[in-house]
This record gives C-alpha cells, sequence and structure tokens, in this order.
C-alpha cells in the first residue's frame, strides 16, 4: 500500500468485516500545523485488550485465509517515518478509532492518491453501511455519505457509467476547491 487512499480502503474493509454499520473517515490537513491526519472510526465488533495489543504486529492477523496482516503495521511505520504517530482504540462491542498523523511537508507523507475511485468503490460496495468521508482544509470542508447519494439518487444504478463519473467528479471538484492536497 503506497497511498493513503489504497490504506483507507483496507481499513473500511477491515471495519466491515468487524460488523460495522457506521464507519466515519476524517482526513485532516493543515499546512500551518504541518500535519495530515487520519482519523478513522466505526462501530464494528470491536477488539479485546490481547488483539488490541497484537493489532500492529505483522505476524498477526485475525483472518483465517492468511498467516499475515500488513495493512495496519504499515500504516504505523508510513506515519511514524513521516514524523508522524499512529494510535489505536478498540472496545468489544463498541467499535474502533484509528489515528495516524503525518509531518505533511515530510517527503516520506504517502500522497493520498485516488481517494475518489476509493470512496466511490467503497460507496458502491457497501450501500447499507452509513460511510462518512469529511475532508478538511485551510481552505474550507468536504463531506459526503452513503445517506446523502441514497437520497439524492435513489434506486438508480451507482454502476452506469454517468452516475460513476458523477460521484467521482463531484469528489474531485469539492476536494480541489478545499486544496486537498493530492
Amino acid at each position: 500500500m503506497r497511498t493513503l487512499s489504497e490504506h483507507i480502503l483496507d481499513i473500511a474493509q477491515n471495519s466491515t468485516r468487524a460488523g460495522a454499520k457506521m464507519i466515519e473517515i476524517i482526513v485532516e490537513e493543515s499546512k500551518k500545523k504541518d500535519l495530515c491526519s487520519l482519523t478513522i472510526s466505526d462501530n464494528g465488533c470491536g477488539m479485546d485488550e490481547e488483539t488490541l495489543k497484537q493489532a500492529t504486529n505483522p505476524f498477526f492477523t485475525s483472518r483465517t485465509t492468511r498467516k499475515v496482516g500488513l495493512g495496519l503495521p504499515l500504516l504505523k511505520q508510513k506515519a511514524e517515518d513521516a514524523g508522524g504517530s499512529f494510535s489505536l482504540k478498540s472496545e468489544p462491542g463498541k467499535g474502533t478509532k484509528l489515528q495516524a498523523e503525518f509531518q505533511l511537508s515530510n517527503i516520506d507523507r504517502p500522497p493520498m492518491g485516488d481517494i475518489w475511485d476509493t470512496l466511490y468503490l467503497l460507496f458502491l460496495s457497501y450501500r447499507d453501511i452509513q460511510l462518512v468521508y469529511r475532508h478538511l482544509t485551510t481552505s474550507g470542508e468536504f463531506s459526503i455519505s452513503t445517506s446523502e447519494l441514497n437520497e439524492a439518487l435513489g434506486d438508480v444504478s451507482w454502476q452506469e457509467k454517468e452516475i460513476r463519473n458523477g460521484i467521482i467528479e463531484l469528489i474531485k471538484a469539492n476536494l480541489g476547491e478545499i486544496g486537498a492536497a493530492k
């Protein structure tokens, strides 16, 4: 995983496997504070204390389909390599909250990547989950959610080319307006 959008996709998929019905993704960029922050919260099944301690160990995974879990360990390493920090909080039955901070100007900070494609894929794949994305910069804020898209689009297929392009362009245009880093 080379970009933040790839990490967002991985973590959101983990959240859905944990039974989350609500996922909130917040990206905050502050040139003044020289900070890029990624926060992802969900209301999934959460982790017990022992699992939480092991979550950033690359040789630990709760999945039975493989023996390693690299998503969280890689994100933690990237945050620390980019002059930032990483925290993970979870409670059984209450969900999980992850926060990764990066020095915005650090050359090792991963780029955002194609967040519009990632969000479209998440919205398309998890229409029955309340997924909220917020992006904050010193120039403004943009947010989009599954419930807003469901309300605006109704029963129209999101796989239609025009709908897909419209959702992606909506995200791109709004991120551009608030000066989000690419």
